[in-house]
């Protein structure tokens, strides 16, 4: 099967979260079991190198506002389709912000022509290769099935998957025309949401199947709580909608060859970890003995991290430290940056991201807080699980698909892989801390606990598959 995928980033090369991995490594897992995919993404400068070296295989005079070429490069076991359009891509800020912080003016223009090249690429192929069917992600992508519908050649089946049902892509109806849209999509059916466009309502109404990362939440989101305003589409799309979990890379995401680790080290020999959890103390400056747990995330309310802040004097008095590593909402930066000096060799911050840095947190430390209201699938936790640092989630979307609660029942089976906390509130995610805590004191029984988080499965074999099935099934559907 020809697959072709469409999103705003792709890891290593551009990342901003978790979707940058997920595109990373599902054509890796499809490309093993013999099949031709294909990636686009934008051409930002940080791929000025693979631009350089490919191959122009398609070509547009005039792309929202210049010249655009669609550039074919193979790196790092991906196939790439970089859609090079320096007036659109190659600028100062994030992906998606200016150097405020603010939304790109124009980000409706980039990433609609992000949908019209893909659509594109889609209708008319590449030479031999033509895609039997499109994955579209999250709403920087969504526009493409409507372009595709204006087309008229081929068009194959369309999958549209969301990451995040909270991004939504909305902006104003007068962005219609310079979008090139046809006023016929327009329409309650089509397009348009509360008399405005939304690219990532276009692909759910569009698009032949949906799917999103986790079954949890692909349930989460047919109610108002989690379905944010789009959750009647969803349930008169229930029958289209499947719900895959993610997973993780593993040849990058591997404890027993991570080059960011200063020991590398495996379930059956957990010894090593020693000497990482003594780099981690070292570059947040912590002291003592007691379980280091980590934070690697966004700090935002989303992520629950605010809860943590009330639980710090509780972590902190039963011997815990907290190493945290992220950025995000000002206010909470600045109240475990405040945290860090009340709390001095318990509590440590650092601001920003550092891939290499969040691998030896992995590596070194005993535990990761995971305190999300809300987490379609999470990523982090499953790294948590792949290299020994116990999860300690909240019990909503993904996490609650991965981890298994260390309650009696769990003990008695000796299955439990982490520990889970609902309904989402600062005082039980503070019992959940606690409760790590006395189990950290069992060095046996917490021993055995790590070995059994380090064998989970977290690969992409069993959900490759899924999305094979679902692909299969848009095609029949088409």
């Amino acid at each position: 099967m020809n697959i072709l995928f469409v999103a705003s980033e792709c890891a290593p090369f551009v990342k901003t979260g978790g979707l940058a991995d997920v595109i990373g490594a599902v054509p890796k897992a499809l490309s093993a079991l013999g099949h031709s995919v294909r990636v686009l993404i934008p051409g930002y400068p940080a791929l000025a190198p693979q631009m350089a070296a490919g191959k122009v295989v398609m070509t547009f005079s005039d792309l929202f506002g210049g010249p655009a070429r669609v550039v074919a490069a193979s790196a790092q076991g991906l196939d790439l389709l970089l859609l090079d359009a320096p007036h659109l891509f190659d600028r100062k800020g994030t992906l998606y912000l200016d150097e405020a912080g603010r939304d790109h003016p124009d980000n409706h223009l980039r990433f609609g022509a992000l949908s019209l090249a893909g659509a594109h690429v889609a209708s008319e192929g590449l030479g031999k290769w033509r895609a039997d069917v499109v994955n579209v992600h999250d709403w920087q992508a969504g526009l493409l099935p409507a372009y595709l519908s204006q087309m008229d050649g081929a068009r194959p089946p369309v999958v549209m998957t969301i990451h995040n049902i909270a991004f939504q892509g909305v902006f104003p109806a007068q962005t219609l025309e310079p979008l090139k849209l046809a006023a016929s999509l327009f329409t309650q059916d089509g397009i348009e949401y509360w008399g405005q466009i939304s690219f990532l309502k276009a692909g759910l109404a569009l698009s032949q199947k949906i799917t999103t990362v986790s079954p949890s939440y692909a349930a989460e989101i047919l109610t108002p709580e989690f379905g944010m305003g789009m959750e009647g589409l969803l349930r008169a799309r229930a029958g289209d909608l499947t719900g895959i979990l993610n997973g993780i890379d593993l040849d990058v995401w591997n404890p027993e060859t991570d080059a960011a680790l200063p020991k590398t080290y495996s379930a059956k020999s957990q010894t090593p970890k020693a000497a990482n959890r003594r780099e981690v103390e070292k570059r947040f400056d912590l002291k003592g003995k007691g379980p280091l747990f980590c934070v690697i995330s966004r700090l935002t309310t989303q992520k629950g991290l605010d809860l943590l802040l009330d639980c710090l004097p509780g972590l902190v008095w039963r011997g815990a430290r907290l190493a945290v590593l992220g950025n995000g909402d000002k206010a909470i930066e600045q109240a475990f940056i405040s945290a860090a000096s009340r709390y001095r060799g318990s509590v440590g911050v650092i601001i920003g991201y550092d891939e290499g840095l969040s691998h030896l947190m992995q590596g070194g430390c005993d535990a990761i807080l995971i305190p999300s209201r809300f987490e379609p699938c999470g990523l982090t936790q499953l790294y948590g699980l792949r290299y020994g640092t116990i999860p300690v989630v909240a019990r909503t979307g993904g996490l609650a698909d991965t981890i298994i609660d260390a309650n009696h029942a769990a003990g008695f089976a000796n299955c439990a892989t982490g520990f889970q906390f609902a309904p989402i509130n600062a005082q039980l995610l503070d019992r959940a801390i606690a409760r790590a805590c006395d189990a950290f004191e069992n060095r046996k029984e917490w021993t055995a606990m790590v070995r059994r988080a380090m064998k989970h499965p977290v690969g992409w074999d069993q959900s490759a598959m899924a999305y094979l099935d679902v692909y299969t099934s848009a095609q029949g559907s088409a």
